[in-house]
């Protein structure tokens, strides 16, 4: 399975210290999933402090749920700190009819300082986060 590089434009990662910043965008979806999972596994081995920004998600279904829950389960039983940062209702909704709000722990924003913040985005085709519209994923 070919992992998604650090500068994909669905997944911008930046680290400091021992923080290390997921900054999710799209839709998170089983297509997505299956690629960003090899990624975000080894984030969760190699961090001591993960945080998963979805904020910028346009769509999340319930197997993009199923690698939060996975990713927050991971990094907690090897003793790291998980954050996963959402502020959008429609997410959180989903997190409290799931039940996984105990597992994913959702917080509206990141705390204040540069290490945490993360950075814009790479520019993605504006037609791909219309409705009906694939995303190429190579």
């Amino acid at each position: 399975m070919q992992l998604i590089p650090r500068h994909d434009p669905y997944m911008v990662v930046r680290s400091t210290g021992d923080v290390t910043v997921a900054a999710l965008r799209g839709e998170l979806d089983l297509v997505l999933v299956r690629h960003l999972r090899p990624e975000l596994d080894a984030l969760v081995r190699e961090s001591d402090a993960l945080t998963v920004d979805i904020r910028r998600l346009t769509f999340c279904d319930a197997t993009g749920l199923g690698l939060l829950a996975h990713c927050a389960g991971r990094t907690r039983q090897r003793g790291a700190r998980w954050r996963l940062v959402c502020d959008q209702p429609w997410i959180l909704r989903l997190i409290r009819l799931t039940a996984l709000g105990d597992v994913l722990c959702p917080e509206a924003a990141l705390p204040d300082g540069p290490e945490s913040q993360p950075g814009p985005l790479d520019p993605v085709d504006p037609r791909l986060s219309e409705p009906g519209v694939t995303r190429p994923v190579s």
